[in-house]
């Protein structure tokens, strides 16, 4: 397997630390609100790279934190924390409110068929560990106190933009218009370990540490849970390309000046989701959540097929008419798998193998998995049974978890049900030719429509087109 690696800016050769077994990070959400579906979309390419991994037969531990306390509102050390600004916004305790976007977190990944992490770590849990490599890093001389504040002090590195070669003055913080600039730093890119009451007196959230009251920064709490739960060599850390700086920039910084060698070996970046006006946010309005789209009829697993066929690494234009055509495009995948008859005998081995071969060879070339997905509508027009069809896509769905197998036998047990066709044994198999049909008039493959038509007669089936769509009737 290949992998684009963000730190080298090149596809590399995937090789973990310990052979068969990988350690994954993924940044969790700040749970002061609901995920957008941009978030979501970071989230559902993550969930492909693991399960993958896990179907190429390694062992994988996945660790996810919740951010509950320290990311504020701006990248500079900034603002208000996220967290009580959302209690603020809804009359609720911090907890309470970071207990209820926990819980709409993951239902939202439980409808998408986003696996849970093996571990999911609040950054409140871990409070012990913040304040160990807090102090081990003001030992080593790599962070001070000032202003009653802990920051981490990266005129001692070799080199801190390790994602881009900007230079300090392109990517200076603290001096963008309406914010004030933090005079207790050294640096311009100096970054908080530690808050305290000195500056932050209205936090919700404090601990005692030897530096006084406060509270964690937010780039500290990812290096801490994942060095705690994956030891000091991490195999692959995931996030949204907007975490890339300042977030994991200071992650590697804080990481690698207290470890003392080398943390994370391969960074994986997803790409924005945007809409017309630009990457979707909370902050920008453009603000589209799950349920929104199920409100809407959407199918979850509609929008898990519009993120896969994109490659994780572009930017993904949003759009109602590209979500409707996802949405097009999953009804008729379903209709098409439920028109296949168990063969009952055994599959054909070599083309199983043939098939399978040119989905991992997709997966294995940087996670593609738009051509994944077309490596699964080969399987649907090749020239074999269909119990190997059915036992391939079953196979394939292990990690593009489309529930393929579920939902046609879902839509077979409607069919039978259907007023129309309560028992028509043929309605999967004329269902799916219908769809068939539709597509290729979109096409303009007016002679396969035709043909299709013709042989839906001969099944003794006639077809009404209409502004709503094509019926069929038996004769």
């Amino acid at each position: 397997m290949k992998i684009y690696n963000s730190l080298s800016r090149v596809k590399e050769e995937f090789i973990p630390h310990e052979p068969g077994r990988v350690s994954m990070y993924t940044c969790g959400p700040t749970v002061y609100h609901f995920a957008h579906i941009g978030n979501l979309r970071t989230y559902i390419m993550e969930d492909v790279l693991d399960r993958y991994l896990r179907y190429s037969g390694y062992d994988v531990k996945r660790v996810m934190n919740i951010t509950d306390v320290g990311h504020l509102s701006g990248d500079s050390d900034s603002g208000e924390d996220k967290m009580l600004s959302g209690a603020r916004r809804e009359h609720k305790s911090v907890m309470d409110v970071a207990r209820f976007y926990t819980d709409a977190f993951f239902s939202d990944c439980k409808k998408l068929n986003i696996r849970r992490p093996d571990a999911v770590v609040p950054a409140t849990d871990c409070i012990d560990e913040f304040i160990k490599v807090i102090s081990s890093l003001i030992d080593k001389g790599y962070a001070y106190l000032a202003g009653g504040n802990v920051y981490f002090d990266t005129s001692r590195l070799d080199r801190y933009y390790v994602f881009n070669d900007f230079s300090e003055d392109d990517l200076a913080v603290g001096v963008r218009e309406g914010v004030e600039a933090d005079g207790n730093k050294r640096n311009k890119s100096d970054f908080v370990l530690w808050f305290t009451k000195s500056k932050f007196d209205d936090q919700e959230l404090k601990w005692d540490s030897p530096w006084g009251l406060g509270y964690p920064g937010w780039h500290i709490e990812c290096s801490c849970i994942s060095m705690k739960n994956l030891g000091e060599y991490l195999d692959i850390h995931c996030g949204g390309i907007d975490n890339q700086f300042p977030h994991h920039t200071n992650e590697i910084a804080q990481s690698e000046a207290y470890l003392g060698h080398k943390w994370c070996s391969y960074w994986v970046h997803v790409h924005h989701l945007n809409t017309g006006t630009g990457k979707m946010s909370k902050s920008s309005g453009e603000f589209l959540t799950l349920s929104l789209l199920e409100g809407k009829g959407y199918d979850p697993m509609a929008y898990r097929l519009f993120c896969l066929q994109s490659h994780y690494r572009k930017s993904l234009l949003f759009t109602w008419e590209n979500l409707d055509n996802a949405a097009a495009a999953y009804s008729k995948l379903v209709a098409r798998v439920a028109a296949l008859r168990p063969s009952g005998g055994k599959t054909d081995s070599e083309t199983f193998d043939g098939l399978k071969r040119r989905f991992c060879d997709a997966l294995d070339n940087d996670l593609n998995s738009s051509l994944a997905v077309t490596a699964l509508y080969d399987v649907l027009k090749a020239d074999t049974d269909d119990g190997t069809k059915l036992a391939l896509i079953e196979d394939f769905d292990r990690v593009l978890a489309l529930d393929l197998i579920k939902a046609a036998q879902d839509l077979r047990d409607a069919s039978c049900k259907a007023e129309t066709h309560p028992s028509d044994p043929d309605s999967p198999e004329i269902e799916a030719l219908v769809a068939e049909r539709t597509e290729a008039k979109k096409k303009k493959d007016f002679a396969r429509a035709d043909e299709i038509r013709e042989k839906l007669k001969q099944m003794g089936v006639v077809l009404e087109d209409g502004p709503a769509g094509t019926k069929w009737r038996r004769i």
